[in-house]
């Protein structure tokens, strides 16, 4: 994500994670677009799964940290705990396919941001 997020009541923590759930959710798009084309093993139900829900939640948790809502902090340790499940389902993909690797990568990025918010405390608008 390129744009800069300015709002007040956005710490660097938040725009940090902002920015890493966006990644994660194209990443986690093109990666389940990939796997449907390549069918086979790269189908199976549990990835597909977690795909699924990693770019689902990614894009939730976005949108809470951008409204500013009460529930950011619980948006973000669930998509945490999505990108890590999702992660670990495009692993074993990995070394033989650069799209899963790509989205271990995001995953992982995306999780660590998430868990970061969490130490974070929200900035208070005045």
């Amino acid at each position: 994500m390129s744009a800069e997020v300015t709002a007040e009541y956005i710490s660097e923590a938040m725009a940090e994670c902002i920015s890493c759930c966006g990644d994660c959710h194209d990443v986690c798009m093109e990666t389940l677009a990939h796997c449907l084309t390549q069918g086979g093993r790269y189908v199976g139900e549990e990835r597909m799964r977690a795909l699924a829900d990693c770019k689902a939640i990614c894009d939730v948790t976005r949108d809470a940290l951008l409204r500013g809502s009460a529930l950011h902090a619980r948006a973000a340790e669930l998509c945490a705990e999505a990108c890590i499940r999702c992660a670990e389902a495009c692993r074993e993909l990995v070394p033989d396919d650069p799209m899963a690797d790509r989205c271990v990568h995001a995953c992982r990025s995306c999780a660590e941001a998430c868990l970061d918010l969490g130490s974070t405390p929200r900035v208070q608008a005045s």
